[in-house]
């Protein structure tokens, strides 16, 4: 079955959606109670401060949208090796009643644009290693590499106020 779909640059009026996705998404990664952001934070740190920034893919036509299918929420970092900026995407999700239909194949296609736009020398994301189908889909159809000599790492909250402990004082 096909479906009309439509992406464009989210903004503060898509909050409610945005989030609805973001809790669909934790919910698939079996991580429900992780989804702590609340309507308030997206607005100051997506749309006031511009942390990140998001596209929307919506069912119908840019002049008769109906329910957001799917998101990409990206940010901008920079790679000292290449001197150039990165596009790192955070998240990238498509209801599942819409999959399969080109909506996570368009939205890759506007992050590619962007990337080019800003000069990127690189588009990264992260994938939980469970997720065999996003996996097939990044290494098979957008010909994406495994960064398998690299881990993640992490602090939240308590660990990064522990940073302060590392401090050197100076008279």
């Amino acid at each position: 079955m096909n479906i009309t779909f439509h992406i464009r640059p989210a903004n503060v009026n898509d909050v409610d959606a945005m989030l609805k996705l973001v809790q669909d998404l934790a919910a698939y990664e079996k991580q429900p109670e992780s989804a702590r952001a609340t309507p308030a934070l997206f607005r100051e740190n997506i749309f006031e401060k511009k942390y990140a920034h998001a596209l929307l893919a919506f069912d119908g036509t840019s002049e008769a949208p109906g329910i957001a299918l799917g998101m990409a929420l990206y940010f901008f970092n920079f790679s000292t090796w290449t001197g150039k900026p990165g596009l790192f995407l955070e998240d990238l999700y498509v209801s599942p009643h819409a999959r399969n239909k080109g909506i996570g194949k368009a939205l890759f296609a506007e992050l590619g644009k962007i990337a080019q736009e800003k000069n990127c020398a690189r588009l990264d994301w992260s994938v939980l290693k469970w997720n065999t189908p996003s996996i097939a889909f990044y290494e098979k159809k957008l010909e994406a590499k495994a960064m398998e000599e690299w881990m993640g790492m992490r602090l939240e909250g308590q660990g990064i106020e522990n940073l302060q402990k590392l401090s050197i004082h100076t008279a």
